[in-house]
């Protein structure tokens, strides 16, 4: 028989916001795609059943109590590192990259599992691990231990976005669980040291867009081209925007990966500074409420994972928008219920299903 309090405890406002925005991002994806001459089944579409995929995830996991997942989330993390390895192994190839794993008739992206697989073993070593004065830098010797592995897996396909994703969420997750000071300082003396590691581990292009996010003008027609026709999408839009399906960058297919990577661009081109700032404001306000859920929570390892589920969408929101505006390099990072992908799509559903399953329990 089902708890009434869980029912009771439902959060309808969380839901309604992810459902909202998520029908946003399919209108917007309906936008972008409505130029392409493909008899395939439509991306928007596509888009419509993945996420109905993740509502169905996000059922099965509310039957759990996320407690629960404690026991078992370094064997999640460990099969989570076992697909990163099939994939270097039999892993699909697609656009110069090797990323995906072919399931069935489908294909699948391990490192979007990684996102969440990641939060759950932090959690758990936090929260085991309880440190009134703070940690210090040799007690983050596992920690260090599982964000390098996958990353290590993910830059090898290259997958630079993701493997930026999976060190932020590493170190926002740290500073939450307190660190101190002096290891703050040896911590980040030693990252500023790796950066030329890094840089020798890093593709071609993947330095070229770094270089050119300095200099977009100094090779404008190559690693420089996504930004700045992203920019003139976005400048574009001015105020009120030039209208839906009136987008010229986007409908004309000047803009490169526009419903994906840059599916903001065309939001910003149609529906101006206005319609970008109600999308703005609804991720703020998502990210504000999950925020509280990790307030409110009773156990640290529902805070640590509520707080590292809210810093994964938030990080992709960041640096997604400051991607398209040029604030940032451009380094392949999707923005949540609107770029299309049915791997990030479901993660991100998860991920929301783990937040009202938290919220749920917050009193049991």
């Amino acid at each position: 028989m089902i708890d009434r309090r869980l029912i009771t405890n439902f959060d309808w406002t969380l839901l309604g916001s992810t459902l909202l925005l998520t029908s946003l991002g399919v209108l917007n994806l309906y936008s972008a795609s409505y130029s392409f001459s493909s008899g395939s089944t439509p991306v928007f579409l596509k888009q419509v059943y993945y996420i109905l995929m993740g509502l169905t995830a996000i059922l099965g996991i509310l039957q759990i109590d996320y407690k629960k997942l404690e026991r078992y989330a370094y064997w999640i993390y460990g099969f989570s590192v076992l697909l990163l390895v099939a994939v270097l192994v039999v892993g699909k190839t697609g656009g110069g990259a090797r990323r995906w794993i072919g399931i069935g008739g489908l294909t699948y992206q391990p490192s979007e599992l990684m996102k969440l697989s990641l939060i759950l073993a932090l959690a758990k070593y936090f929260h085991n691990r309880n440190n009134i004065g703070g940690y210090q830098l040799r007690e983050l010797g596992i920690p260090f231990l599982l964000v390098g592995v996958p990353t290590i897996l993910i830059m090898k396909q290259p997958d630079l976005g993701t493997a930026l994703i999976l060190l932020s969420l590493f170190v926002t997750i740290v500073f939450f669980a307190r660190v101190r000071l002096k290891s703050l300082i040896i911590a980040g003396v030693l990252a500023a040291g790796s950066a030329p590691v890094l840089w020798h581990f890093m593709k071609d292009y993947q330095k070229k867009r770094l270089l050119t996010f300095l200099n977009p003008e100094f090779d404008a027609l190559g690693s420089g081209y996504h930004i700045i026709q992203s920019k003139i999408a976005v400048g574009s839009g001015k105020v009120l925007g030039k209208g839906f399906l009136s987008g010229t960058q986007s409908q004309l297919q000047f803009l490169p990966e526009h419903h994906t990577d840059f599916i903001f661009s065309v939001l910003a081109e149609e529906w101006g500074f206005m319609g970008s700032m109600v999308v703005v404001l609804g991720f703020l306000f998502l990210v504000l409420w999950g925020a509280s859920i990790s307030k409110e929570c009773k156990d640290k390892f529902g805070t640590l994972l509520s707080f590292g589920i809210v810093a994964m969408i938030a990080w992709h929101f960041l640096i997604n928008i400051g991607m398209v505006v040029g604030l940032l390099p451009v380094v392949g990072v999707p923005l949540p219920f609107f770029s299309y992908g049915g791997s990030f799509v479901i993660t991100v559903m998860m991920g929301i299903g783990l937040l009202l399953n938290i919220r749920m329990r917050r009193f049991m």
